[in-house]
């Protein structure tokens, strides 16, 4: 029988014997494994990492409008700004923040001027994974309003 004839079988063999050929493809099997675990461990920690700063500076963002908002309000002290930040970022978990007013006292601030609001806080203590392996930075929002 010839190799194209219809009903010829094909084999893929080619001399190699079944056992040897289930060894060295379980061996390379192994090795793409030990190759791509590494980068695939490091892509997923990566990630949760950067959704972690992401997070952390989405949450300094909120804290920072509604402390600027509470302070624009007619009547609105310093005290209470803080007070509305201070409970998102506690609400959220973050650590070892700074919420501050550039202006000092916001009650002196008349109406229709420029309220800001800055809250910050490190990166290494509020890293749900990596703290202690990556530089330490301090994230910052900024949130400016006139004063009602």
């Amino acid at each position: 029988m010839r190799a194209f004839e219809p009903g010829a079988e094909v084999s893929s063999r080619r001399g190699v014997p079944s056992a040897r050929r289930s060894q060295s493809r379980r061996g390379s099997a192994a090795v793409e494994f030990a190759v791509c675990l590494p980068v695939i461990v490091l892509l997923i920690f990566g990630s949760i990492e950067a959704s972690a700063f992401i997070f952390l500076k989405q949450t300094l963002n909120v804290a920072g409008y509604e402390a600027v908002r509470e302070a624009c309000k007619s009547g609105g002290t310093s005290t209470e700004a803080m007070a509305r930040a201070e409970a998102i970022l506690g609400s959220r978990r973050v650590a070892d923040y700074d919420v501050r007013f550039p202006a000092g006292d916001i009650t002196m601030i008349p109406r229709g001027e420029p309220v800001v609001c800055e809250v910050s806080a490190p990166t290494q203590s509020n890293s749900p994974l990596a703290g202690q392996f990556v530089k330490n930075r301090t994230l910052t929002a900024r949130v400016v309003m006139l004063k009602e």
